[in-house]
């Protein structure tokens, strides 16, 4: 089950990342996460009440510690991509998101066997090379501070899928929910500081139904990666997560028609390999 649950949480951030890299190619990345955030919100919630049962006040906390390291994450990683080269704020990105939590998960005792440990570092060299995009071409200063902002983007996210862990723990899914209201209100509070308006259906409807429904999946996939880590070990569930660039790489390729470069291609063989050892 916890390769169920985190394979779908890869799937939906992976198409979720790509309808709102979409949708911010035609609207500032503000606007469109003006839409996604709350939308997220309202689904989560919605799940929350379908599923019931209580708060609890620990749980919660470690959501809204997780939902503010999300959004300033998120913050960070859009201001890398435009500061540096993709090339290389995305495979850092990539790549420390999934190592921190990954230690956290050895330091607190878990000891996973020879298999899934070779499947663990063979989905990491692939989460890395998906990523990888051309067009670099540019000078050392820019590469500096793209690793910069990928090592700071990343931390933000490996916190995230930690605190989420964390609040998981409670047994409901309230703690998702205040996770999702804290993501908002860091990226409500960017945009009123921006004067950034959200996309809405008058303006574009294109763009605002790809926010939307980016939205929506981002939403579900937290709440596939809670349940993914309370299913078994969560370095796995870690793991397998991130692989999401795959997804999105490929729906750029199927959808848009971007040329996938033979790294990109080598990383998905790479994702593959590892996927059958971690859940064999």
């Amino acid at each position: 089950m916890v390769a169920i649950f985190a394979l779908a949480a890869a799937v939906l951030y992976g198409t979720a990342d790509f309808l709102g890299g979409a949708a911010a190619r035609r609207g500032s990345a503000l606007a469109v996460l003006g839409v996604t955030a709350p939308v997220g919100e309202i689904v989560v919630v919605l799940t929350a009440l379908a599923v019931g049962g209580p708060v609890r006040l620990a749980g919660v906390w470690w959501a809204v510690a997780g939902g503010a390291a999300g959004g300033a994450g998120l913050l960070v990683f859009y201001a890398g991509l435009a500061a540096g080269p993709m090339s290389v704020v995305a495979p850092v990105t990539a790549l420390v998101s999934t190592v921190l939590p990954v230690g956290v998960a050895v330091a607190t005792g878990e000891r996973p066997g020879p298999a899934v440990v070779a499947g663990a570092l063979i989905c990491l060299a692939a989460i890395t090379l998906v990523s990888m995009q051309g067009g670099a071409g540019t000078g050392g200063g820019r590469s500096v501070r793209g690793l910069g902002y990928g090592i700071v983007a990343g931390a933000a996210f490996g916190l995230f899928f930690v605190c989420l862990r964390n609040a998981g723990a409670s047994g409901v899914l309230w703690p998702v929910a205040a996770s999702r209201m804290a993501g908002v209100a860091v990226a409500l509070a960017a945009a009123a500081a921006t004067r950034t308006r959200p996309v809405w259906w008058g303006t574009d409807r294109r763009v605002f139904g790809m926010a939307l429904i980016s939205g929506v999946f981002d939403a579900t996939a937290n709440v596939c990666y809670v349940l993914a880590t309370r299913a078994g070990l969560f370095g796995l569930a870690v793991v397998l997560t991130a692989l999401y660039p795959g997804v999105t790489v490929l729906l750029a390729r199927l959808t848009l028609g971007e040329r996938m470069r033979s790294v990109q291609r080598a990383g998905l063989a790479l994702a593959a390999v590892g996927i059958v050892l971690l859940t064999a």
